[in-house]
């Protein structure tokens, strides 16, 4: 697939910084990667509408318009789905192999996991156009009250933005609420070189929210189907890190079952797919962890300790050096070690802490430091319990069915 048939603004890296002061850019260090590494943003919709374009087009693809409604299961195997076509009519279709990624509302998860969706939090989305970016060409993340903003171009002249509403509940779009919530909570936070045209898409009207959902990968292997994209797992998008992780599965999932002459035979498919579930920690496990938890660190908090720490993480970034491009690389994929992250996230405690010591540590100084690394590790410790210290750190270690291509 050509990169040019594919709608996607370039991006070279993202901006953290507070409401009263610009960060310098996170600069990525590209000396071991290709010349043409970058970031993509892209209009979702018309991304995925390309690529179901550009599959059409090989000869052995056929493209199926319908409402998937359930799969077909025999002893055990699932064989099919049952879908509605666009005249209404129940129809059947059967396939070896069926990959389940009907998105964040599935309905046919419960079948294939044992999914406990949360809810933290709603975004908002305006579209800001004909203005400039602080710093053009890159994604800005604001660590605003009460919670994160995004800014990121999606073409040459219009720039997503995104705000977080935290809770389940948001203010009303048709009443006007919602529109006096931006005008009067959000607009004060915005960058002076994007008010004017934030305001501007406020008084449009053109304004869409979304519920931001949670949900950890716990799939109950199947012979015959297999869970990707936001039905097996989710995370607060605030980093928009799914298409990378979506990505990378299908390409381990490519990789897996490239070897493989015939699908027809289950209980060996059913093995693959079981080493797919166990490779993916190897490939993707990082960034999903920093993506589930980096929220709760941008975010503005009550506690004392949590404020620091969020402040704490802003400043570590803008150290540079390793200091940036290592969980920048975590952040894009690029570094796949949990042990990585784990030793950032514990260097963002331990320089906060270092902040608080100076210029004279204190006794509330001190027990503020205290309390900032307890709150460290009450965020990563449930993080390792969940995963498992050996999967999280020493991943290749876990025993998988196929770690290399099968051999005919």
């Amino acid at each position: 697939m050509l990169k040019s048939d594919l709608e996607r603004h370039e991006l070279c890296s993202k901006i953290v910084h507070s409401p009263e002061k610009l960060q310098a850019p996170f600069l990525f260090k590209l000396d071991m990667y290709s010349s043409d590494l970058a970031g993509r943003s892209f209009y979702n919709g018309r991304f995925i509408q390309r690529m179901r374009e550009k599959a059409a087009t090989l000869s052995n693809v056929k493209l199926e318009q319908g409402s998937v409604t359930t799969l077909i299961e025999e002893k055990g195997i699932v064989k099919g789905v049952i879908y509605k076509n666009k005249a209404g009519e129940e129809m059947r279709i059967y396939a070896p192999l069926t990959i389940v990624c009907d998105g964040c509302f599935s309905n046919l998860r419960k079948s294939l996991s044992d999914p406990k969706v949360e809810s933290p939090s709603c975004f908002v989305g305006l579209v800001l156009e004909n203005c400039d970016l602080p710093h053009a060409n890159h994604g800005h993340v604001i660590l605003g009250d009460p919670s994160p903003i995004l800014f990121y171009p999606i073409s040459s002249t219009e720039i997503r933005c995104l705000v977080d509403v935290p809770g389940t509940k948001v203010p009303s779009v048709a009443s006007g609420e919602m529109a006096n919530y931006l005008r009067t909570v959000v607009a004060p936070q915005v960058p002076p070189q994007l008010y004017n045209a934030f305001m501007v898409a406020v008084e449009k009207g053109n304004i869409r929210s979304i519920q931001n959902k949670s949900m950890d990968a716990n799939p109950v292997p199947t012979p015959g189907a297999i869970l990707l994209g936001d039905s097996f797992n989710m995370w607060h998008p605030l980093t928009g890190g799914g298409m990378i992780v979506a990505l990378s599965d299908i390409v381990l999932l490519r990789d897996l079952l490239r070897p493989l002459r015939d699908l027809n035979d289950a209980p060996a498919l059913c093995n693959y797919l079981e080493s797919f579930y166990t490779l993916r920690k190897n490939s993707t496990q990082s960034c999903v962890i920093y993506y589930k938890h980096i929220y709760n660190v941008f975010s503005a908090s009550p506690d004392p300790a949590r404020q620091e720490m969020r402040e704490a993480c802003s400043g570590y970034l803008s150290l540079g050096g390793i200091c940036s491009y290592g969980p920048v690389s975590l952040l894009s994929g690029r570094n796949p070690r949990p042990l990585h992250l784990f030793l950032h996230f514990f260097a963002v405690a331990i320089y906060g802490v270092g902040r608080l010591m100076l210029p004279f540590p204190s006794p509330q100084r001190m027990w503020l430091g205290f309390r900032l690394i307890l709150s460290a590790s009450g965020i990563i410790s449930p993080v390792i319990k969940g995963e498992g210290v050996r999967q999280m750190f020493f991943p290749a270690t876990v025993p998988a069915s196929y770690r290399f291509p099968a051999v005919h």
